[in-house]
């Protein structure tokens, strides 16, 4: 099984097609009619497994009745088969659920409720069709193989436009997941779950340890996921079926549309993992959900506290966040940073390089370890230079998981690292540095105390470049206003 081959004569094909514009339709596409057959294969197991199992989708649109081709001219095409996918979509968006219909049933309206069909030309559906119908998706070893072909459709999508919001690198999950170390019989979370990619890491990891058949079992329903739009609800619900989630537990929703003051024990999790959308802002009505000194418009601050009203005691966590959350000291970023401090115990933050999620965006990331062991004493922070001889991460070019392993070994013998100064009247930086919380108050929870990496010669688009325009003025002008905030202190101490 070629993969580049594959996903080359699917594009090929739907590239025909007037109806297909762009990568990520492209994915769409493809990526709907894989779900089909992977349920359909899944259905032969339950089928098989389970006396009684009936399937929600009407006989004639299960994808065995409709896609194999025999080669006997009898395969539907053209006309009828543009005809019979606009039937298809009808129908299963308008399947009937109640709360006796069972996860699997659930899973199907969900997936199509806002998708769409993009191809137009029946003949082309049929050649897509009949590719992906080489791929036997009953057989165990062929479906853990076409993993590493789904892993290549994430990468793709990863630089189709504004959808490479939903991506996040195998290499920065695999990482993170390794450091917060999930355990079988803890539940594993994450509320931005895009297609993924943190769930899929959680679930490789803690499948090491499973030795019989109640540690799988207890592994099957470890994972939880929301996730509000389409796409990546499409693509991460294929991804949990193809690891052998038979019960997917993805919600399509938005996990900031309840009150975090109603959570419960029983909402609360283990482990949480996240990339939260950043940047983006939320409207007043999903504002007024939080406590009125965390209100903030900021979707990754708004998670930030969703998570700390929904971790467990002793509970861990590994999050992706953008330097605005570290360096911001207005009023709200404080009291969230103040909030996750005292009630947390944040020990460790790595800057990674900014080329590290290219090509989607070059905007600074980090990465934040903490668990909820009691409040914070001490934290690390530890700068991700570029790899020798990388002048930046890029398609050509991506991050690794072998990348990180100075951070590993770092991780395991903390100690202090200092830069060499190429000119002694430079300031003095650090590449590893450790912090008492009695330093991070009097830098009024400023936790912007890591030097960048070397300068990384990248290309932004003019969106980024504005973003990025920002984010450094914002710190301007903090700096700015810590200096005359020092200036009106000596002056007052003059009088």
């Amino acid at each position: 099984m070629n993969i580049g081959t594959m996903i080359k004569r699917l594009q090929d094909i739907m590239r025909q097609d007037a109806g297909v514009n762009g990568d990520a339709q492209r994915i769409e596409q493809i990526v709907w009619m894989l779900f089909l057959k992977l349920y359909d294969a899944k259905e032969m197991e339950w089928e098989i497994l389970e006396d009684n199992y009936k399937s929600i989708i009407p006989e004639e649109y299960r994808w065995r009745n409709w896609a194999p081709d025999s080669k006997d001219g009898k395969a539907i095409t053209g006309e009828e088969m543009s005809s019979f996918i606009i039937q298809l979509f009808a129908t299963l968006k308008e399947l009937e659920v109640d709360e006796n219909t069972d996860v699997r049933g659930r899973l199907v309206k969900e997936v199509f409720t806002d998708l769409n069909n993009y191809m137009k030309d029946g003949v082309l559906i049929r050649q897509v069709v009949n590719v992906l119908n080489e791929i036997d998706l009953t057989d165990f070893k062929v479906r853990h193989a076409f993993n590493e072909i789904y892993e290549t459709i994430l990468k793709d999508l990863q630089s189709a436009g504004k959808s490479g919001e939903f991506y996040t690198p195998r290499a920065v999950t695999d990482f993170v997941v390794k450091m917060v170390d999930p355990k079988i019989g803890e539940s594993v979370a994450d509320f931005a779950c895009g297609t993924g990619g943190f769930l899929v890491s959680a679930l490789n990891h803690m499948k090491e340890t499973v030795n019989n058949t109640a540690s799988n079992e207890t592994l099957q329903h470890s994972f939880y996921g929301v996730e509000k739009k389409s796409l990546p609800y499409l693509l991460c619900t294929t991804n949990m079926l193809l690891h052998d989630i038979n019960e997917p537990q993805i919600i399509r929703g938005n996990s900031l549309e309840k009150n975090v003051r109603d959570y419960e024990e029983k909402d609360k999790f283990d482990v949480i993992l996240m990339n939260p959308p950043y940047g983006g802002t939320e409207k007043k009505s999903i504002q007024q959900n939080f406590p009125t000194e965390l209100r903030d418009s900021e979707t990754a601050d708004l998670f930030m506290i969703e998570i700390l009203y929904r971790l467990k005691d002793s509970g861990r966590v590994g999050i992706v966040l953008p330097d605005g959350f570290l360096f911001g000291v207005d009023n709200t970023k404080v009291a969230i940073k103040k909030k996750l401090l005292e009630e947390c115990n944040l020990h460790t933050i790595i800057r990674l390089p900014g080329s590290i999620f290219a090509p989607y965006t070059s905007i600074a990331t980090n990465l934040l370890f903490f668990d909820k062991t009691g409040p914070t004493k001490e934290m690390w922070f530890y700068r991700m230079d570029l790899p020798e001889g990388y002048k930046a991460f890029s398609k050509t070019k991506p991050v690794e998981l072998k990348h990180f392993n100075n951070v590993i070994n770092w991780w395991n013998n903390r100690i202090e690292i200092k830069d060499k100064k190429e000119d002694e009247s430079l300031t003095e930086t650090w590449k590893a540095k450790r912090y008492s919380i009695e330093d991070i108050i009097e830098l009024n929870y400023n936790l912007d105390q890591c030097g960048y990496p070397k300068k990384e010669e990248i290309i932004l688009s003019p969106q980024e470049t504005m973003e990025n325009f920002i984010t450094k003025r914002e710190k301007l002008e903090k700096q700015l206003d810590d200096k005359l905030k020092k200036i009106i202190e000596q002056i007052g101490d003059l009088k």
